[in-house]
């Protein structure tokens, strides 16, 4: 038996989210382990960034593997090592399992993440369907996790270990489940040479996309960095600047950023091509804005109000970008655009993060939230500029050079 398109773009859909409830599945347990084995918020913040430094590394080498060996192969690895890392959580005896843990679940993270996007985009019943899919999955898959794990932790037997139960038997599932999914690409029996060629590390985007790709880095490295700063000190903050230190509660305020992400990816699809940008890099402005001020006063409330705007420009704008990549990007080079667009993605998840770790240790919690928030501003600042100027010298070139023009949200884009 083996599914329908239709329903190998759902199970494709389901992976991609179950893949990123993991992501966030150990945030509300960090201030556990942190009391537990008693390490620093920077190497709290380590144990986060290594997870995305294995990600990158699987992405550079694995990330176009797909176009030559088929979209199934390499979801499965992926799988199979996500069952490996919760097995790692599950028996971890401090800091260094964790660490091994995250580094496991970042390479099977790196295998699927452009993978399934590439199927998603295979597999969509219309040409707008995959956009809203892979600019949604990852913040609606994010939100689970947090509130999954902030709920089992808090009220739940076997708080530090019962989400990696319940996650370790979703991805067997999906293991048995992905064995009757359609595969994409056909039945590719590539020569060795070219499966090696593409095993080394590179990154690339294809040559139709380059131009909306580039301005569209500040907008992804803005809506990511926010990403990782929720994910990897969101529940410090909350313990540490709000004094709240109910688990299920600071799941929920994580949920209620990656949630509201999701809403954006949805509200912005529906928005005129001119009102998309200008509502996806307002919302995330204003938010963190809100944001910054609910940490100067500890005000919970407008705290999460906050995080809730911020959220939902993080949402549209991140499906934003991955609807102008889309749309340019040609069939065959999928895998590798894919895999680029998230390195940039997941370099801005970890990297700032990491720094936020070592300046909390100098200057105190609140004063590094402050100052990442006024950084994040000034990214989304930079994007804004970066698209005009984009709009701009399409305007101005000779209107015999371009194509019928595809409008990706306020890009034109000439269309091959």
């Amino acid at each position: 038996m083996r599914l329908s398109p239709r329903a190998g773009f759902v199970l494709a859909a389901t992976i991609f989210i179950s893949l990123m409830a993991a992501a966030a599945a150990p945030s509300p347990l960090y201030p556990v382990y942190q009391s537990r084995w008693g390490f620093s918020s920077f190497t709290l913040t380590l144990i986060f960034a290594v997870y995305v430094f294995a990600l990158l590394a699987a992405l550079l080498t694995a990330g176009s593997i797909s176009d030559h060996i088929g979209r199934r192969p390499v979801i499965a690895i992926g799988l199979l090592l996500l069952c490996g890392s919760m097995l790692i959580f599950i028996f971890a005896g401090g800091p260094g399992d964790l660490m091994a843990a995250r580094i496991v679940q970042g390479l099977a993270t790196g295998f699927i993440t452009a993978t399934v996007t590439a199927m998603i985009v295979d597999l969509q019943p219309s040409s707008s369907t995959g956009s809203i899919v892979t600019g949604s999955s990852p913040t609606t898959g994010i939100a689970i996790g947090a509130v999954l794990a902030g709920a089992l932790v808090q009220y739940a037997p076997w708080p530090r270990f019962l989400v990696y139960w319940v996650l370790l038997a979703v991805y067997l599932l999906m293991l048995a489940l992905l064995a009757l999914a359609p595969e994409p690409v056909g039945s590719p029996r590539p020569h060795r040479s070219i499966v090696l060629r593409a095993l080394r590390p590179s990154a690339g985007v294809a040559v139709p996309a380059r131009t909306v790709f580039v301005a569209m880095v500040p907008a992804l490295c803005a809506t990511w960095a926010l990403g990782g700063l929720y994910l990897s000190l969101g529940s410090s903050a909350v313990a540490e600047v709000f004094g709240i230190r109910n688990h299920f509660v600071a799941g929920l305020i994580l949920g209620a950023f990656f949630l509201s992400g999701a809403i954006g990816s949805v509200i912005a699809m529906r928005l005129p091509a001119g009102l998309q940008r200008a509502f996806s890099y307002t919302a995330l402005a204003s938010g963190v804005i809100l944001s910054v001020v609910a940490t100067l006063t500890s005000t919970i409330a407008l705290y999460v109000a906050g995080s809730v705007v911020a959220g939902l420009g993080f949402g549209a704008t991140f499906l934003m970008a991955m609807s102008a990549i889309a749309a340019v990007t040609p069939p065959a080079e999928r895998g590798q655009t894919f895999a680029t667009t998230f390195v940039v993605s997941y370099a801005a998840f970890s990297v700032p993060a990491v720094a936020a770790g070592l300046a909390a240790q100098q200057w105190g919690l609140r004063g590094t939230l402050v100052g990442y928030g006024v950084l994040d501003v000034s990214l989304v600042v930079l994007a804004t500029l970066m698209a005009l100027r984009t709009r701009s010298a399409t305007a101005d070139e000779p209107a015999a050079s371009k194509g019928p023009c595809v409008d990706v949200g306020s890009y034109a884009v000439p269309s091959e």
